[in-house]
């Protein structure tokens, strides 16, 4: 049985894989949704960007939580958290103007396979680690970092609907699945811009995303 300091340590270690992973994810997904003009693939690119941001929030919590566990945000969670949620709406916003464009131009991806692939490894990826975040949170009894746990299950979701939009467009090849694709990511990303939002107004509260 690992020690509190370890199981600390082991939360720092994830909350750093989760930064790095959603780099990439983010960087490649972007790439490739650009390359293959796959609306969904791109704004699920767009979205680990903004992760990335959240992470760092994260990795900032969980060391404030090492130190002292029932003290409020610092100012740079505070930040972390506002910088997320207004990126979140502006997402929104970006995904709105081009689902309205490639409805009205009759948009049609390249392929989505790429999708498919980067959707199953995301859901593998993120399914193991939120299990391990809320495992550790239950032993550090951190409601915190149990609650980051719960919101790496959205990323989760979003991978979902970007494996459900690319599988339905690779097999029938309809232009307007793409595009409903990235309505459902909307959704998602309202939600988190919200909880970010919610979350840097009250100080005593720790949020997740």
């Amino acid at each position: 049985m690992k020690t509190i300091a370890q199981q600390y340590q082991l939360a720092l270690g994830l909350s750093i894989f989760t930064i790095i992973y959603n780099t990439l994810e983010g960087v490649v997904s972007i790439f490739i949704g650009a390359h293959d003009e796959t609306l969904t693939l791109f704004g699920f690119g767009l979205d680990s960007i903004i992760e990335v941001i959240s992470g760092i929030g994260i990795f900032i919590m969980i060391r404030r939580i090492q130190q002292k566990v029932d003290s409020s945000k610092s100012k740079g969670e505070i930040i972390a958290l506002k910088i997320t949620g207004y990126s979140f709406y502006v997402l929104i916003a970006l995904l709105l103007i081009s689902s309205v464009t490639a409805i009205i131009t009759h948009h049609h991806p390249i392929t989505t396979i790429w999708g498919v692939i980067i959707a199953v490894i995301s859901i593998t990826v993120m399914l193991i680690l939120a299990r391990l975040k809320i495992n550790t949170g239950r032993r550090l009894e951190s409601k915190a970092i149990i609650a980051d746990g719960n919101c790496t299950m959205v990323c989760v979701y979003m991978s979902v609907v970007l494996l459900v939009s690319s599988l339905l467009y690779h097999w029938t090849h309809l232009a307007y699945l793409d595009v409903v694709g990235s309505l459902g990511l909307c959704w998602f990303c309202y939600s988190e811009g919200k909880e970010a939002l919610d979350g840097a107004l009250y100080i005593e509260k720790d949020g997740c995303c």
